[in-house]
């Protein structure tokens, strides 16, 4: 499918879902794409840590693509990057901040030279083909968010990113009611908007009040060792961090790699010009508990983060009875019992723990409805399409936009191909658009054979039957058999000894053709173990012959 005189939208990743964003535009003949983002794999996907978008459509198309374009640095828009950025074959384009990012990414993958990374100035233009870009600083919970402002030969679409409105965002100036108005003033044909917080009847709030309600809850924690938990991507939040250890009398420690990266990363990018001289663990385990605020990785319930290993003593941070741990974020949905499992444990030892319950001390970086409908206005597009969100989401989103004025929307999905000029929004028709996953070292499809065989030896286990016959079909030696993951700790011996008496029993009891058919004995055994199995535990295990002839 090639783009006629005509601009199309596609969603690969990331609409119908939040997170793994991956975004097309295409106009005249020619494909740019918005994002290049990842999931993380949730229990469905065993055994498997990322989840991508199914790039398939546009890599059958690589002649067509111009570049991609990415808004920022979160890892649902930049992760998929070092596993895709060399087949696509085509420049990258990102302000300071993410490139620098992104770089990294690319040297640990070996990649870095092979790949073309264009660090575009902040508030600066390209032209890609008949695409002219503008970044447009927004508010988020990271450093660099942006907007694109998209012109093409069909009308200007107006690309949100992720965003939020922020009077006090602490880090970078996100672009004014007036600016964005008088972007809207110039004609905006599409607004492509982000759907997270549609439900959330109030505006995010502030960094500034996150920054006033941190420095309450740590005054008051005297005397304690305060542990601070954050996602490492919020440089506003590091700062805010930083100035609440230098106001409440505490030297700041850092525990996590991610944290490191990012607070190296934005010093370099001309944030953090006053972040503080750090004191390693080992120091700030020596100081008095009072003199001390450590920020931690892995307020998400990540097993092999900062916080977990603090959580069970196996990190050289320690807490005791009476200390503290704070919550300086959300709980992203699916993590919830791995957080609480930390939390638990937290508890166990006495410490207290604080969350955004106690206090503000986190808001979010997705918009509200009111900073939504605000947008709206000041941005006034002929049609609204919702990304970035499940379908509920994105539903709720098209009604608020209508509801607002916008005539035209359009509830669209990974895979669909809408036109959105001329005489659009309306869905020209569907593509492929699947799932991958990084399976050890090897990207694979999320709905192959492999993912459906390991969650079916997750939920019932394997038994393993060797026996040898004769090539007449005849057994001339004893059945062997292993069973894995079978609820049968006590009685295993005794499933065992009945299972072989069962295919000893089924196979003498072939006859004619199928007694010399090897299908037809390894099926005999495969059903005849499967009926032991479930008589004995209640589970049909996956059953593996291995038939050798003699």
């Amino acid at each position: 499918m090639k783009p006629g005189n005509e601009l199309l939208f596609l969603a690969l990743g990331g609409s119908g879902e939040i997170g793994m964003n991956v975004n097309l535009y295409g106009c005249n003949g020619k494909w740019l794409m918005v994002d290049l983002g990842m999931t993380f794999a949730d229990p469905y996907y065993p055994g498997v840590d990322l989840v991508f978008a199914d790039l398939s459509f546009i890599e059958e198309r690589l002649d067509d693509l111009l570049g991609v374009v990415l808004t920022h640095a979160h890892e649902d828009h930049i992760g998929a990057v070092p596993y895709f950025a060399l087949d696509l074959g085509v420049p990258l384009y990102a302000t300071p901040f993410t490139a620098r990012l992104v770089q990294e990414k690319l040297n640990e993958a070996g990649i870095a030279k092979q790949v073309d990374l264009k660090m575009v100035p902040n508030d600066s233009s390209l032209s890609i083909g008949p695409f002219d870009i503008r970044y447009v600083p927004l508010a988020h919970s990271i450093a660099e968010g942006n907007a694109l402002v998209i012109d093409t030969p069909h009308g200007r679409i107006f690309h949100t990113g992720d965003w939020k409105l922020d009077d006090e965002p602490l880090i970078g100036v996100p672009a004014t009611e007036a600016e964005l108005t008088a972007l809207g003033d110039e004609g905006v044909l599409a607004l492509v908007c982000d759907s997270t917080n549609v439900f959330n009847p109030k505006a995010s709030g502030s960094e500034g009040a996150v920054r006033d309600g941190l420095m309450e809850m740590v005054a008051g924690l005297k005397g304690k060792r305060v542990v601070v938990t954050t996602f490492a991507s919020n440089v506003a939040r590091l700062q805010t961090l930083a100035q609440v250890a230098e106001a409440t009398g505490r030297q700041l420690c850092v525990a996590g790699r991610s944290l490191d990266r990012i607070i190296g990363v934005a010093k370099a990018s001309g944030y953090l010009k006053d972040f503080p001289e750090t004191v390693s663990m080992d120091e700030a385990m020596d100081l008095p508990r009072g003199e001390v605020l450590v920020l931690a990785t892995g307020g998400q319930g990540e097993a092999r983060a900062a916080l977990a290993r603090i959580a069970s003593d196996t990190h050289p941070v320690r807490l005791e009875k009476g200390d503290a741990v704070i919550f300086s974020s959300r709980q992203i949905p699916g993590n919830e019992l791995a957080i609480g499992r930390i939390q638990n444990m937290l508890a166990e030892k006495g410490v207290e723990i604080l969350t955004d319950r106690q206090g503000m001390i986190h808001v979010s970086g997705h918009p509200g409805r009111p900073e939504l409908a605000a947008l709206y206005k000041w941005i006034q597009p002929e049609m609204l399409v919702p990304v970035h969100g499940e379908m509920r989401h994105m539903a709720e989103q098209a009604r608020l936009g209508k509801a607002e004025g916008i005539k035209r929307t359009i509830v669209q999905k990974n895979g669909d191909v809408v036109r959105l000029a001329p005489d659009g929004p309306h869905k020209v028709t569907s593509v492929r658009a699947g799932r991958l996953v990084l399976d050890g070292d090897i990207i694979a499809p999320a709905d192959g054979g492999a993912m459906a065989q390991r969650r079916k030896l997750g939920e019932s286990g394997v038994v393993v039957a060797t026996l040898a016959v004769t090539a007449a079909g005849k057994l001339i030696s004893a059945v062997n058999i292993a069973a894995v993951g079978l609820p049968l700790e006590e009685d295993m011996d005794e499933f065992v000894a009945e299972a072989q008496g069962d295919v000893e029993k089924a196979v003498r009891s072939l006859k004619g053709e199928k007694a010399r058919d090897r299908a037809a004995i390894a099926e005999t055994v495969r059903l005849t173990v499967r009926r032991a199995a479930q008589r004995w535990s209640g589970k049909k295990p996956v059953v593996q012959v291995l038939l050798r002839e003699e």
